[in-house]
């Protein structure tokens, strides 16, 4: 997505979208960004929380949304604090991908 006041492009991997009501367009449930090689941190997610802001200014419900990171290579321990106070801020790691009960 265009950021036009930053003059850059950010990159969303994952974008979850509840069901259209009637006529009118599904809430973003959540922003997400993967990363495989590199420890994610508040870098990450301040793209995020820029991408959804740029989004609630299009008309999109954004009330809701979950900022999720998905880290192949872990997370910052500050962000990992973030994430504990935040409810707003979701980390999802290998373990959490790869458990023996993660879908059912």
């Amino acid at each position: 997505m265009n950021d036009p006041e930053n003059r850059t492009r950010i990159e969303i991997d994952v974008a979850v979208f509840s069901p259209p009501d009637g006529g009118r367009a599904g809430r973003l449930l959540s922003l997400g960004e993967a990363k495989w090689g590199e420890t994610m941190s508040h870098h990450h997610v301040g793209r995020l929380a820029r991408a959804r802001d740029l989004l609630a200014a299009k008309g999109y419900d954004t009330r809701d949304t979950i900022l999720a990171c998905y880290g192949g290579s872990g997370f910052t321990a500050e962000l990992r604090a973030s994430a504990a106070e935040d409810p707003g801020i979701r980390l999802i790691g290998l373990d959490d991908i790869y458990a023996p009960d993660a879908f059912g």
